[in-house]
C-alpha cells in the first residue's frame, strides 16, 4: 500500500509532553477506537514532527481497524492516513523542509493524533492561500481523483466516463476533474440531496440506482455505446452493472469497496463483453517517490487555489468521536468529506 508506520518509540526519542491520539489495539468495529493520552514522539533521522491541524476520514481506515488480511496491519496502532498540519520539529538531515512550514500527507499512518512523526518524503507543501482543514480534506481524495484521470485512465476530449457514488468525496472531484479535462461524466447516486450536489458540479446525466437500471440507462444515454471507463469505488454492488455499461475495449477501474469486495469471477467475461480491460489501483502505488507526490498534490492544490476544484467538507468531528465518524462514513449516507478536527 506504501504507507508509513509509527514504529514503538524508543525511551530517548520521547519530548515529554503529552498528546491525545486514537489507538485500535484490537480489530474490530468501531468500539476499539480508544482515545487516549501518549508521549510526543521525537523525529528520528529523515522525519519531522507535525501538530497535527485536520485528519480525514477514509474507507481504508475502516478496513485497516477491521483487520483485513490485505493491510498486513500491527496491533497496536494509531490509524488515519491522512491529514495536514505544521512543522513542529525536523529530525536530522531534513532539508527540504523548515519548521513552520504547512503539509500534507494522502499516505501516512498514525493521522488520528495532536502530533506525528513522518518521513518527510511523505509530506506535500500546502500553499499559503489554501486552509489547512480543506487541505486534510483534499490530499488522499484529491490525489486519488488525480491519478485516475491522468495515469489509470487518461481522460481526453470527447470520453464519456461512469462514475459511481458521485456525491462522495472522491466522486465528487472525480467529476470536477473529467469535466475539468473535457469528457462526459454520467453519475449515479441515491437521493434528491446527492443528486444536486452532483448536478451542482455540471455534471447532467445522473442515475438514481435506488429506481434505475444503471446499464440501461447507461445504453440510453450514450446511444447504445455504452462509456469509455467506468470509475467504481462502491465494489460488489455496483460491479455488474459496471461491467455491463461498458464498450467493447474500455476499462472498468475499481478503486474501492464502499459495499464490499468484489467476489472471484470468470475472466472469460471480459472476453465475451467486448474484450474488455479491468484494473484494481491503489493510491500507494501511484504516489511511490516524492517527485509524484509533489506532483499530484501540487496540481490538486493548484485547482483549489484556482476555483477550479471545489471541496465539500460533510461534516466534521472531534478527534474523541473518531467512530461516530467512521460510522457514519461506513453507512455511506454522508456526503462530502469526513474530517477530525483536531
Amino acid at each position: 500500500m506504501g504507507l508509513y508506520f509509527i514504529l514503538p518509540l524508543k525511551n530517548d526519542e520521547k519530548i515529554g509532553e503529552v498528546m491525545k491520539k486514537i489507538q485500535i489495539s484490537n480489530f474490530g468495529d468501531s468500539k476499539v477506537l480508544e482515545h487516549v493520552d501518549s508521549e510526543i514522539p521525537s523525529p528520528a533521522p529523515g522525519q519531522v514532527l507535525v501538530k497535527i491541524a485536520a485528519a480525514g476520514v477514509n474507507f481504508l481506515d475502516v478496513y485497516q481497524r477491521e483487520g483485513g488480511g490485505v493491510y498486513n496491519m500491527s496491533l497496536p496502532f494509531t490509524p488515519g492516513v491522512e491529514g495536514a498540519g505544521v512543522v513542529e520539529k525536523l529530525g536530522d538531515g531534513v532539508t527540504n523542509l523548515r519548521v513552520g512550514d504547512k503539509v500534507a500527507w494522502p499516505m501516512a499512518l498514525g493521522s488520528y493524533a495532536e502530533y506525528a512523526v513522518i518521513p518527510s518524503e511523505k509530506l506535500a507543501h500546502v500553499p499559503d492561500g489554501i486552509d489547512l482543514t480543506i487541505a486534510a480534506a483534499v490530499a488522499l481524495q484529491g490525489a486519488t481523483a488525480h491519478y485516475l484521470v491522468n495515469s489509470t485512465f487518461p481522460i481526453k476530449p470527447g470520453h464519456t466516463a461512469l462514475v459511481h457514488a458521485a456525491a462522495g468525496g472522491t466522486g465528487n472531484l472525480l467529476c470536477q476533474m473529467i469535466l475539468a479535462k473535457g469528457g462526459k461524466v454520467i453519475a449515479t447516486t441515491s437521493t434528491d440531496a446527492k443528486e444536486k450536489i452532483i448536478r451542482d458540479t455540471g455534471v447532467t446525466e445522473v442515475i438514481r440506482y435506488d429506481s434505475a437500471s444503471v446499464k440501461d440507462e447507461v445504453k440510453r444515454i450514450t446511444g447504445g455505446a455504452g462509456v469509455d471507463v467506468v470509475y467504481d469505488g462502491v465494489g460488489k454492488a455496483t460491479f455488474d452493472e459496471s461491467l455491463a455499461s461498458l464498450k467493447p475495449r474500455s476499462m472498468m477501474v475499481l478503486f474501492g469497496a464502499a459495499s464490499g469486495q468484489v467476489p472471484p469471477f470468470e475472466l472469460q467475461r471480459l472476453n465475451a463483453s467486448g474484450s474488455l480491460f479491468i484494473t484494481r489501483p491503489t493510491l500507494g502505488h501511484y504516489v511511490a517517490t516524492k517527485e509524484e507526490l509533489d506532483l499530484r498534490l501540487g496540481e490538486v492544490f493548484e485547482m483549489v487555489a484556482s476555483g477550479k476544484l471545489h471541496v465539500r467538507i460533510g461534516k466534521s468531528y472531534r478527534l474523541q468521536d473518531a467512530a461516530q465518524a467512521q460510522d457514519d462514513l461506513a453507512g455511506r449516507g454522508t456526503v462530502g468529506k469526513l474530517i477530525l478536527e483536531i
